[in-house]
């Protein structure tokens, strides 16, 4: 078994020839646009499970699968020549679900935003369920002693007031 950091570096290297290998040795107009995401090699180096993309829709998709399947011999004879190994391990072309993925949190983060500008505009139209801020009383003015004698002003200056906010 080999260790994991070889196996690491083979996939890289498998990763990069087998994209070599499509663009260079792959003549069929089928293909299309394929990119290769992913390479998982075993622990003993005898097989690698390739994942790719295929831009298009479902047809492209079995196109593309098809053509990768016919060309399997030949790009593992390319991989096989650039690896430089005693063996060169065989070749399983997965289609990942990268696309799908990317799309159905596309689908939830758009209900999410309509979700959060519902809430928004629910926010903006509603209004405080009593007052405003229900432990605010207003002043009110003092009933008694509104209206103050002439000689009550002359004993205002020699009131000293209790509390230094202005609270009597």
């Amino acid at each position: 078994m080999a260790d994991p950091a070889r196996a690491r570096k083979v996939a890289e290297r498998i990763k990069v020839l087998v994209a070599q290998g499509l663009d260079t040795l792959v003549k069929d107009p089928r293909l299309g646009f394929v990119t290769i995401t992913d390479v998982r090699v075993t622990g003993d180096l005898q097989q690698a499970t390739v994942f790719y993309t295929v831009l298009g829709g479902d047809q492209e998709r079995a196109d593309a699968a098809e053509v990768l399947q016919t060309y399997r011999g030949r790009l593992r004879s390319h991989m096989g020549k650039g690896l430089g190994i005693r063996l060169t391990p065989t070749l399983e072309f997965v289609p990942d679900a990268l696309p799908e993925d990317a799309a159905h949190l596309e689908d939830i983060f758009r209900q999410v935003h309509e979700r959060d500008s519902q809430l928004a505009a629910n926010r903006t139209e509603s209004g405080y369920a009593g007052e405003a801020d229900p432990y605010r009383k207003a002043r009110e003015a003092d009933p008694v002693g509104d209206e103050l004698d002439e000689d009550d002003e002359s004993d205002d200056s020699d009131q000293i007031e209790k509390y230094a906010d202005g609270r009597d």
